[in-house]
């Protein structure tokens, strides 16, 4: 049985002998397709940083040997704590998560509180008009439940109508794409069915906030300049100030939301779903010539379903079933499995090279085959072992392949991710977006309530699996991702960034695999990804590694925002929790 070896910041000191060892293996061409993983760590765990196999992969290390980070460096620690522990995008979230779970709620209830939180804290990212996506165990259990709050098409929607206008797309910034909001419907079930406090408690934080105000924080005030054009009419009333996007410092208010939740927290979701709440959002699209009638706000429901799984370096990869993207990166990692990874240079150009090719690949088979579930007939095919072989041997480990022919659906940037975990190791990986920055642009008149654009989620292909219909669900980019070693639950985690998704998911997953990064370390390394006919590199790669992808016949771009936003929790035997945080947010790990 191998050992996974740890590794140093960057693989300094430790690994002198790696970047020898690189060399030479590339010289030699020693890089190969295996039709098993070569690293031989098929029952080891991401998560173990031990030099002796013998002991528990479940245990973690902290801070010890190798593993210590380099303080004169820029960075941030691992967040350690023992009672329960948040990691997510921004520290008012992160703070009323831990105060619900000292209060005596579990889990679901702090993800909840925060979650409904950071739509006013980045509400160019989230909303009460989105949807959402939520994995979880209960107390004691080591079973992932899944929970898909994400919303339906229109009845009336009708993709041969808008062929008939000439239209290749479903139009970002139409009422054709506002799709009805599924996650209130999403949290109201889950805080009756799995929390303890109740919808008046947890919705508390939120409503507070709303009125009073959250200062403007430097990523959201980045990303609401890059967004404010999509807004359109009573939108630009709630969500500009004097006409302008709102700056770092400044205070965003949202009294109507507050209301909103208010009636929520009274009433549960009938309180959003019908009377003056679901009218005030069907006036905004009927304004417009949107087809949403009150039966479609009237019918929203959550469904619970089964996640689905794979396995990469002897640990567990749970994602979301479809209409979610998550069993890409699945697949994604069924095809790096044929590759020698770990022999490489974690931030050398073939690393990058390998990951960008196999991502392409499994995209391609994301866009012909992920669908509303009722539509997505052929999952064991897509996850099957031959599929992925088949697909790697596609690979050249010297030249970039063209880009796979993309089907007529959008890509997003723009979901908030909030992970937690209580005392009784309950825990929450839960995902919330509009799809788009400010979704639609479309909001409703009194209460504001932004409405997302997932409908542009859908293709208007003829006879695709993911083709625009009535009451259909579309193929969304949002995943919550669990790992499980063992049997036993590890880490929730996400990386959030529309597409990206299922790139960041693999990426995480090697980084802890064959790397042996510390958990901070994994989140922060320089990302790379394959979107469409474009390698997007983070500034993070050396200028020397964009000249060797360029001369691979990549065409390299460095992206305006970086690639994503990863927050994850590990849970080890010892009792501790260990939270890491991406600096690309504003959030962080809080714990106690």
């Amino acid at each position: 049985m191998a050992t996974i070896t740890p590794r140093s910041k960057h693989c300094r000191a430790a690994n002198k002998d790696h970047k020898k060892g690189v060399a030479q293996i590339a010289s030699l061409g020693a890089l190969r397709h295996s039709p098993h993983p070569v690293n031989g760590a098929e029952d080891l765990s991401p998560l173990m940083l031990l030099d002796n196999p013998s002991q528990s992969s479940n245990v973690c290390v902290l801070a010890e040997g190798n593993n210590m980070r380099d303080f004169h460096m820029p960075g941030r620690s691992e967040v350690l704590a023992t009672e329960g522990m948040c990691a997510t995008s921004h520290p008012l979230a992160a703070k009323t998560a831990i105060d619900i779970l000292q209060r005596g709620g579990n889990a679901m209830d702090a993800a909840i509180a925060g979650a409904v939180l950071l739509g006013i804290c980045e509400p160019q990212m989230t909303g009460l008009g989105g949807d959402c996506f939520v994995l979880y165990n209960r107390p004691g259990e080591q079973t992932v439940r899944a929970l898909n709050g994400s919303g339906r098409a229109a009845a009336a929607a009708d993709a041969h109508a808008l062929r008939a206008r000439g239209l290749g797309s479903v139009p970002l910034t139409s009422p054709d794409a506002v799709t009805i909001p599924g996650a209130v419907d999403a949290f109201c079930h889950l805080a009756q069915t799995e929390g303890r406090l109740g919808l008046e408690t947890i919705l508390q934080p939120a409503i507070h906030y709303a009125e009073v105000g959250v200062p403007v924080a430097p990523r959201v005030a980045f990303d609401w300049i890059n967004s404010a054009a999509t807004l359109q009419g009573a939108a630009r009333d709630h969500y500009l100030s004097d006409g302008k996007p709102l700056t770092t410092g400044q205070v965003f208010r949202a009294p109507g939301q507050a209301e909103v939740l208010r009636r929520v927290a009274r009433h549960g979701q009938d309180a959003f779903y019908s009377g003056e709440v679901a009218d005030d959002m069907l006036a905004a699209l009927s304004d417009l010539g949107g087809a949403q009638t009150s039966h479609d706000f009237e019918m929203v429901q959550c469904d619970e379903t089964l996640p689905v799984t794979g396995s990469y370096g002897g640990i567990e990869l749970v994602e979301h079933p479809p209409n979610g993207q998550g069993a890409t990166a699945i697949l994604l990692l069924n095809i790096l499995k044929h590759f020698d990874l770990a022999a490489l240079d974690p931030w050398g150009a073939e690393r990058v090279h390998i990951e960008a090719e196999a991502s392409k690949l499994a995209y391609d088979a994301r866009n012909r085959f992920i669908a509303d579930p009722d539509h997505s007939t052929r999952m064991d095919h897509f996850l099957a072992p031959e599929t992925a072989a088949n697909l790697a041997a596609l690979i050249d480990l010297k030249r970039a392949m063209p880009t796979a022919a993309p089907l007529t659906e959008s890509v997003h940037k723009d979901t908030v991710y909030i992970t937690v975990v209580d005392r009784d190791r309950m825990a929450v990986s839960l995902i919330y977006s509009i799809y788009h920055g400010f979704g639609s642009g479309i909001a409703s008149k009194k209460f504001g309530i932004l409405l997302q654009n997932r409908g542009a989620g859908f293709t208007l292909e003829p006879g695709h699996p993911n083709e625009l219909a009535g009451g259909k669900r579309p193929m969304h980019t949002i995943i919550p991702g669990m790992l499980r070693d063992t049997g036993r639950i590890a880490m929730p985690f996400g990386v959030m960034g529309g597409a990206y998704q299922p790139t960041g998911h693999a990426r995480l997953v090697s980084n802890l695999t064959d790397f042996g990064l510390e958990l901070q370390e994994a989140v922060d390394a320089p990302r790379a990804f394959a979107d469409g006919d474009v390698l997007k590199l983070e500034r993070g790669h050396s200028d020397a590694i964009r000249q060797q992808l360029s001369d691979m016949g990549h065409t390299v771009q460095i992206p305006e925002t970086p690639l994503g936003g990863a927050q994850a929790i590990r849970i080890c035997s010892t009792g501790v929790l260990e939270g890491a945080s991406d600096p690309r947010k504003d959030g962080c790990a809080l714990g106690y």
